[in-house]
């Protein structure tokens, strides 16, 4: 540490903590990030996994919303080094019969594959898409703001306040409402919950116009590329520095803290009232993630070619389907065919890998905490569409759910989204409050993913929680 003191202090330098120290440092502030690990990112690195030179992400990959981030596009991430690869398509979902459903940038090309359906899917999202600079910023933004454009939000609502399984309805095939199933499911919430349509939506528009792109190199890029430009502003980084409680700190006027609500309880113990404490620990968590990257030495045989087109496949099956594995996992099980998320990055950025070489990854959701090993039936599941797969495995890294947990504190049992993502919590997270990232002690402030507007890397959470502080604090 530089000084003895400073105007604030962000403990975690994952994207949100990170995005709110930049944004105090370009107000001019003293900012000092501690981190608990050897490297910064939290939920956004890279490391060799498997074998030297086969380059992974432990956990977030793929970047619809890094790229599109309100708040990352005002910042000089390319100067920084930051550059972002697109595959052809964004997302290709296998039906059960083995048919490729693609989510492709154009909507006449992905509505085309939708028979009767193809209005119904331009009509829904052709008008989101074309709105998409203006819509973001508002889902994005947290709550209990006014709008910049109210008729759009709301038009939005519309749809993205139902069901997944109510969204479906509007269409009469399979291929549309599964590929939207499997969208939503990223939310890991029951696809029969209402405001599940909204994941789907968000994460659909957001390929359009978008795409589902990478960082080059790994998601480690956009941490360094964060962290060059905290410097650049006089912001400071301390690494390997595990917080036991915020009396280990230096002074401070903000403490802005980058973790679970959980883990708040526990840094700020004395600090805060103990009835506060008690409804922060009624904070509800979701279901955990299993988690398996492979390196490869050949690229995934898929039967179909188009998904070797795709940065992310998803396997598989019908919108009952899909939902029938959330139900599964939010009754503490797991299905024997469970949903897959996959992605194969080295198809598009060779040098996270040796010549020749290429590296994967898939997960699927597992109950909260489980420590149940489902390897197994995800490579089974991956064989069943690209026979052959198994024979060009050349090295695996698994982790359950408690596994991941351990690898990042801030995933309680193993929820990568930082809290369940239901309609409540959606809106309203840790807590109902006007200003969700404050507590009753006015020097500590919470700005982790546990905040609005949730899960993902596009750093919004630590930005909006930053605004706030300065808003409360340096006025």
């Amino acid at each position: 540490m530089a000084r003895d003191a400073y105007d604030a202090v962000i403990v975690g330098a994952g994207p949100n903590g990170l995005a709110a120290a930049i944004t105090l440092a370009a107000a001019g502030l003293s900012t000092l990030v501690v981190e608990a690990g050897a490297t910064p990112g939290g939920g956004c690195r890279s490391a060799e996994l498997t074998l030297p030179g086969f380059v992974h992400d432990p956990c977030a990959a793929v970047h619809p919303l890094g790229v599109a981030s309100p708040y990352f596009r005002t910042l000089p991430l390319a100067r920084h080094g930051l550059a972002w690869i697109e595959p052809p398509t964004p997302l290709v979902h296998l039906l059960n019969d083995g048919r490729a459903v693609r989510l492709e940038r154009s909507i006449a090309a992905t509505a085309e594959q939708f028979g009767a359906d193809a209005q119904a899917y331009s009509d829904l999202v052709a008008p989101f898409v074309e709105r998409f600079d203006a819509l973001l910023p508002m889902i994005l933004g947290g709550p209990l703001r006014w709008p910049a454009d109210p008729l759009l939000l709301a038009r939005f609502g519309v749809y993205g306040l139902r069901s997944m399984q109510g969204l479906a309805r509007r269409f009469a095939e399979e291929p549309a409402r599964a590929l939207l199933a499997g969208i939503a499911a990223h939310a890991m919430v029951p696809l029969d919950a209402p405001a599940t349509a909204a994941f789907a939506l968000v994460l659909t528009i957001a390929a359009h116009a978008v795409g589902w792109p990478l960082a080059r190199g790994g998601s480690q890029a956009i941490v360094d590329a964060l962290v060059a430009h905290l410097r650049e502003l006089g912001g400071e980084l301390e690494l390997n520095h595990e917080v036991a409680h915020v009396s280990e700190l230096p002074p401070a006027r903000a403490y802005l803290f980058d973790v679970s609500p959980r883990r708040l309880a526990t840094i700020t113990a004395g600090r805060l009232p103990s009835a506060y404490l008690r409804r922060l620990g009624r904070f509800r968590y979701g279901p955990g993630v299993y988690k398996l990257d492979w390196a490869l030495q050949a690229p995934i045989p898929w039967r179909d070619p188009a998904c070797a087109r795709a940065g992310t496949v998803h396997l598989s099956g019908s919108l009952e389907a899909v939902a029938d594995t959330l139900v599964h996992v939010h009754r503490g099980a797991v299905a024997a065919e469970p949903f897959v998320l996959l992605a194969q990055p080295t198809l598009f950025d060779a040098g996270r890998a040796p010549p020749g070489m290429h590296t994967a990854w898939a997960y699927c959701h597992v109950p909260h905490g489980s420590a149940i090993d489902v390897g197994a039936r995800i490579e089974a599941h991956v064989e069943r569409f690209a026979p052959g797969f198994r024979d060009v495995i050349v090295a695996r890294s698994a982790r359950t759910a408690v596994d991941m947990a351990r690898y990042n504190p801030n995933y309680v049992g193993g929820d990568i989204n930082g809290g369940l993502a239901d309609l409540r919590q959606l809106f309203f997270r840790p807590l109902v409050r006007a200003d969700p990232y404050t507590t009753p002690a006015p020097d500590i402030f919470l700005c982790s993913s546990s905040t609005p507007p949730g899960g993902g890397v596009h750093g919004m959470c630590g930005h909006a929680c930053a605004r706030s502080v300065l808003a409360r604090v340096f006025a």
